[in-house]
């Protein structure tokens, strides 16, 4: 039988990758597209998100996998980031904010 060698991280490998502040953005971007394609307005947006997470990952579809993915690697750049202060902090008004969002939210769906 032919073999061929392949690499694989140690079980207990913790990598520290650094982001820039465009590939957080594309990651943050992936993150509303994969929450706007699951969530289904029948609860509120965070006991949704609860309940994606909470369950074990054998447990989740595809879809929530992803989002649970993108969930933690947007949740680990955050906490780095706030642990080395690198956030710059700017008020905007909330319906400034829902309309930047939801632009975010419709530019990714329109490049499909």
């Amino acid at each position: 039988m032919e073999t061929v060698k392949v690499q694989e991280l140690k079980d207990d490998a913790i990598v520290n990758v650094k982001v820039n502040k465009t590939y957080y953005q594309m990651c943050k971007a992936a993150l509303f597209l994969s929450f706007k394609e699951l969530y289904d307005n029948s609860k509120s947006s965070e006991d949704f998100i609860k309940s994606v997470v909470s369950k074990e990952y054998k447990d989740m579809t595809d879809k929530e996998r992803t989002f649970y993915t993108l969930t933690l690697l947007v949740g680990e750049i955050e906490k780095q980031a706030t642990q080395e202060n690198l956030f710059d902090q700017k008020e905007m008004s909330k319906k400034d904010l829902e309309k930047k969002l939801a632009d975010k939210i419709s530019l990714k769906s329109n490049e499909d």
